[in-house]
Protein backbone atom coordinates (compact mmCIF):
# COMPACT_ATOMS: atom_id res chain seq x y z
CA UNK A 1 0.00 0.00 0.00
CA UNK A 2 1.53 3.29 -1.31
CA UNK A 3 -0.24 6.72 0.29
CA UNK A 4 -0.03 9.28 -2.49
CA UNK A 5 -0.65 13.08 -2.41
CA UNK A 6 -3.45 14.18 -0.07
CA UNK A 7 -4.44 11.08 1.26
CA UNK A 8 -5.31 8.47 -1.77
CA UNK A 9 -3.90 5.07 -0.99
CA UNK A 10 -2.76 2.71 -3.99
CA UNK A 11 -2.79 -0.53 -3.13
CA UNK A 12 -1.91 -3.98 -5.24
CA UNK A 13 -4.39 -6.20 -7.19
CA UNK A 14 -3.63 -8.58 -4.93
CA UNK A 15 -4.48 -6.60 -1.69
CA UNK A 16 -8.00 -5.83 -3.65
CA UNK A 17 -8.30 -9.41 -4.57
CA UNK A 18 -7.83 -10.77 -0.94
CA UNK A 19 -10.47 -8.02 0.57
CA UNK A 20 -12.72 -9.85 -1.55
CA UNK A 21 -12.00 -12.80 0.08
CA UNK A 22 -12.77 -11.53 3.60
CA UNK A 23 -15.55 -9.33 2.53
CA UNK A 24 -17.35 -12.15 1.58
CA UNK A 25 -16.47 -14.28 4.49
CA UNK A 26 -17.96 -11.75 7.03
CA UNK A 27 -20.84 -12.02 4.84
CA UNK A 28 -21.52 -15.53 5.31
CA UNK A 29 -20.79 -14.93 8.95
CA UNK A 30 -22.93 -12.61 9.53
CA UNK A 31 -25.73 -14.97 7.34
CA UNK A 32 -25.58 -17.77 9.38
CA UNK A 33 -25.55 -15.90 12.69
CA UNK A 34 -28.98 -14.49 11.71
CA UNK A 35 -30.76 -17.61 11.70
CA UNK A 36 -30.37 -21.45 13.51
CA UNK A 37 -32.85 -23.07 10.32
CA UNK A 38 -31.28 -21.69 7.35
CA UNK A 39 -31.69 -24.38 4.67
CA UNK A 40 -28.60 -26.13 3.01
CA UNK A 41 -29.27 -25.65 -0.49
CA UNK A 42 -29.14 -21.36 0.51
CA UNK A 43 -25.64 -22.14 2.19
CA UNK A 44 -24.08 -23.45 -0.64
CA UNK A 45 -25.02 -20.68 -2.74
CA UNK A 46 -23.76 -18.28 0.22
CA UNK A 47 -20.40 -20.26 0.19
CA UNK A 48 -19.90 -20.41 -4.05
CA UNK A 49 -18.63 -16.36 -3.73
CA UNK A 50 -16.48 -17.63 -1.02
CA UNK A 51 -14.57 -19.98 -3.45
CA UNK A 52 -14.77 -17.87 -6.22
CA UNK A 53 -13.06 -15.35 -4.52
CA UNK A 54 -10.22 -17.28 -2.61
CA UNK A 55 -9.51 -18.71 -6.00
CA UNK A 56 -9.17 -15.11 -7.16
CA UNK A 57 -5.79 -14.55 -6.23
CA UNK A 58 -4.26 -17.45 -7.29
CA UNK A 59 -5.88 -17.10 -10.81
CA UNK A 60 -8.21 -14.46 -11.53
CA UNK A 61 -10.97 -15.46 -14.41
CA UNK A 62 -10.72 -19.29 -13.68
CA UNK A 63 -14.05 -19.44 -12.87
CA UNK A 64 -15.70 -17.52 -15.37
CA UNK A 65 -15.46 -13.64 -15.38
CA UNK A 66 -12.50 -12.46 -13.75
CA UNK A 67 -12.97 -9.68 -10.77
CA UNK A 68 -12.38 -6.12 -12.18
CA UNK A 69 -11.74 -2.77 -10.87
CA UNK A 70 -13.97 0.57 -11.29
CA UNK A 71 -12.41 0.85 -14.58
CA UNK A 72 -12.87 -2.71 -16.00
CA UNK A 73 -9.28 -3.71 -15.64
CA UNK A 74 -8.91 -7.42 -14.58
CA UNK A 75 -7.10 -7.32 -11.45
CA UNK A 76 -3.68 -9.08 -11.81
CA UNK A 77 -4.00 -12.75 -10.19
CA UNK A 78 -0.53 -14.09 -8.55
CA UNK A 79 -0.30 -16.26 -11.51
CA UNK A 80 0.14 -13.50 -13.39
CA UNK A 81 2.56 -11.69 -11.58
CA UNK A 82 5.01 -15.15 -12.25
CA UNK A 83 3.91 -16.39 -15.62
CA UNK A 84 5.34 -15.25 -18.86
CA UNK A 85 8.39 -13.36 -19.97
CA UNK A 86 8.25 -10.05 -18.18
CA UNK A 87 6.72 -12.09 -14.57
CA UNK A 88 8.69 -12.36 -11.57
CA UNK A 89 10.98 -16.00 -12.66
CA UNK A 90 11.86 -14.88 -16.55
CA UNK A 91 12.20 -11.62 -15.64
CA UNK A 92 13.71 -11.03 -11.90
CA UNK A 93 15.53 -14.22 -10.91
CA UNK A 94 16.52 -16.29 -14.34
CA UNK A 95 17.86 -13.21 -16.07
CA UNK A 96 19.36 -10.26 -15.18
CA UNK A 97 21.07 -7.29 -15.91
CA UNK A 98 24.99 -7.08 -15.18
CA UNK A 99 27.76 -5.51 -15.44
CA UNK A 100 31.37 -6.39 -17.07
CA UNK A 101 29.24 -8.14 -20.03
CA UNK A 102 29.64 -7.82 -23.65
CA UNK A 103 27.58 -9.55 -26.09
CA UNK A 104 28.68 -9.78 -30.37
CA UNK A 105 28.31 -12.13 -33.50
CA UNK A 106 30.98 -14.71 -33.63
CA UNK A 107 33.05 -15.60 -36.24
CA UNK A 108 35.41 -18.48 -36.95
CA UNK A 109 39.11 -18.03 -35.63
CA UNK A 110 41.26 -21.29 -36.65
CA UNK A 111 44.14 -19.90 -36.08
CA UNK A 112 43.69 -19.81 -31.93
CA UNK A 113 44.54 -22.33 -29.56
CA UNK A 114 40.84 -24.30 -28.26
CA UNK A 115 40.98 -22.39 -25.24
CA UNK A 116 41.47 -18.88 -26.73
CA UNK A 117 38.81 -17.02 -27.91
CA UNK A 118 39.46 -12.95 -29.88
CA UNK A 119 37.74 -9.95 -28.18
CA UNK A 120 37.80 -6.80 -30.25
CA UNK A 121 39.53 -3.91 -28.95
CA UNK A 122 36.85 -2.18 -28.35
CA UNK A 123 35.06 -4.46 -26.13
CA UNK A 124 38.08 -5.19 -24.35
CA UNK A 125 38.41 -1.71 -23.12
CA UNK A 126 34.98 -1.45 -21.94
CA UNK A 127 34.61 -4.91 -20.57
CA UNK A 128 38.24 -4.29 -18.66
CA UNK A 129 38.30 -0.73 -18.24
CA UNK A 130 38.08 -1.05 -14.46
CA UNK A 131 41.24 -2.81 -14.20
CA UNK A 132 43.08 -1.02 -16.70
CA UNK A 133 42.49 2.05 -14.37
CA UNK A 134 43.52 0.71 -11.41
CA UNK A 135 46.85 -0.97 -13.08
CA UNK A 136 47.80 3.02 -14.91
CA UNK A 137 46.75 5.00 -11.67
CA UNK A 138 49.49 1.96 -9.75
CA UNK A 139 52.15 2.26 -12.17
CA UNK A 140 51.86 6.07 -12.14
CA UNK A 141 51.07 6.64 -15.37
CA UNK A 142 47.88 9.04 -14.11
CA UNK A 143 47.29 11.00 -11.52
CA UNK A 144 43.62 10.15 -10.69
CA UNK A 145 40.66 8.46 -11.82
CA UNK A 146 39.92 11.31 -14.49
CA UNK A 147 43.24 11.37 -16.12
CA UNK A 148 43.18 7.63 -16.53
CA UNK A 149 39.97 7.69 -17.96
CA UNK A 150 41.22 10.78 -20.06
CA UNK A 151 44.14 8.63 -21.48
CA UNK A 152 40.68 5.54 -21.89
CA UNK A 153 38.91 8.35 -24.04
CA UNK A 154 41.93 9.22 -26.21
CA UNK A 155 42.95 5.53 -26.87
CA UNK A 156 46.99 6.82 -26.73
CA UNK A 157 49.14 3.75 -26.72
CA UNK A 158 50.15 2.78 -23.69
CA UNK A 159 46.50 2.19 -22.75
CA UNK A 160 46.46 -0.87 -25.03
CA UNK A 161 49.64 -2.10 -23.45
CA UNK A 162 48.59 -1.85 -20.50
CA UNK A 163 45.44 -3.84 -21.17
CA UNK A 164 47.54 -6.81 -23.14
CA UNK A 165 49.12 -6.89 -19.22
CA UNK A 166 45.67 -6.96 -17.79
CA UNK A 167 44.31 -9.30 -20.00
CA UNK A 168 46.94 -11.93 -19.88
CA UNK A 169 45.74 -14.72 -17.27
CA UNK A 170 42.39 -13.23 -16.85
CA UNK A 171 39.75 -15.92 -18.63
CA UNK A 172 36.08 -14.59 -19.55
CA UNK A 173 33.19 -16.51 -20.00
CA UNK A 174 31.47 -17.21 -23.02
CA UNK A 175 28.19 -18.42 -23.27
CA UNK A 176 24.98 -18.92 -25.67
CA UNK A 177 21.70 -18.79 -25.63
CA UNK A 178 20.08 -20.73 -24.84
CA UNK A 179 21.61 -22.80 -21.82
CA UNK A 180 20.86 -25.78 -21.89
CA UNK A 181 23.36 -27.75 -19.97
CA UNK A 182 26.50 -26.73 -18.40
CA UNK A 183 28.81 -26.84 -22.16
CA UNK A 184 26.82 -23.90 -22.40
CA UNK A 185 28.70 -21.86 -20.85
CA UNK A 186 32.73 -21.95 -21.02
CA UNK A 187 35.75 -20.11 -19.71
CA UNK A 188 38.17 -18.97 -22.52
CA UNK A 189 42.09 -16.95 -22.46
CA UNK A 190 40.88 -13.71 -24.29
CA UNK A 191 43.55 -12.60 -27.57
CA UNK A 192 42.95 -8.61 -28.15
CA UNK A 193 41.89 -8.46 -31.86
CA UNK A 194 41.12 -5.98 -34.80
CA UNK A 195 37.42 -5.63 -35.66
CA UNK A 196 34.18 -6.06 -34.28
CA UNK A 197 33.37 -10.03 -34.14
CA UNK A 198 34.31 -12.18 -31.29
CA UNK A 199 36.77 -15.41 -32.71
CA UNK A 200 36.14 -18.80 -31.50
CA UNK A 201 37.99 -22.11 -32.57
CA UNK A 202 35.20 -24.15 -34.32
CA UNK A 203 36.10 -26.86 -33.14
CA UNK A 204 34.79 -25.83 -29.53
CA UNK A 205 31.33 -24.74 -30.99
CA UNK A 206 29.73 -28.42 -30.44
CA UNK A 207 29.30 -27.55 -26.72
CA UNK A 208 27.25 -24.58 -27.11
CA UNK A 209 25.52 -25.83 -30.01
CA UNK A 210 27.07 -22.94 -32.09
CA UNK A 211 27.81 -22.07 -35.88
CA UNK A 212 29.04 -18.73 -37.40
CA UNK A 213 26.00 -18.04 -39.76
CA UNK A 214 25.29 -14.86 -37.36
CA UNK A 215 24.95 -16.73 -33.71
CA UNK A 216 25.77 -14.33 -30.94
CA UNK A 217 27.40 -15.15 -27.86
CA UNK A 218 27.25 -12.79 -24.53
CA UNK A 219 31.02 -12.55 -22.82
CA UNK A 220 31.52 -12.34 -19.06
CA UNK A 221 34.49 -11.21 -16.62
CA UNK A 222 34.53 -13.14 -13.74
CA UNK A 223 36.21 -10.39 -11.04
CA UNK A 224 37.40 -12.14 -7.70
CA UNK A 225 40.18 -14.27 -7.49
CA UNK A 226 37.96 -17.25 -6.27
CA UNK A 227 35.56 -16.83 -9.67
CA UNK A 228 39.13 -16.65 -11.63
CA UNK A 229 40.32 -19.58 -10.21
CA UNK A 230 37.46 -21.65 -11.00
CA UNK A 231 36.73 -20.39 -14.09
CA UNK A 232 40.52 -21.70 -14.90
CA UNK A 233 40.28 -25.09 -13.25
CA UNK A 234 37.14 -26.00 -14.53
CA UNK A 235 35.27 -24.08 -17.20
CA UNK A 236 38.18 -23.92 -19.62
CA UNK A 237 37.15 -25.42 -22.70
CA UNK A 238 39.80 -27.58 -23.72
CA UNK A 239 39.40 -29.25 -20.60
CA UNK A 240 35.75 -29.99 -21.35
CA UNK A 241 36.04 -31.64 -24.74
CA UNK A 242 34.36 -34.70 -23.80
CA UNK A 243 32.24 -34.08 -21.13
CA UNK A 244 32.09 -31.75 -17.90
Amino acid sequence: IVELYEGELVTSDLNELHRKVIYRNNTLIEFLSGSEFTPEGLIVCQKRPIQEAVDAPIDNGIRGQPTRDINNRPYKSFSEVIEGKEGRFRENLLGKRVDYFGRSVIVVGPSLSLHQCGLPREMSIELFQAFVIRNLIGRHLARNLRAAKIMIQKKEPVIWEVLQEVMHGHPVLLNRAPTLHRLGIQAFQPILIEGRAVRLHPLVCGGFNADFDGDQMAVHVPLSIEAQIEARSLMFSHTNLLSP
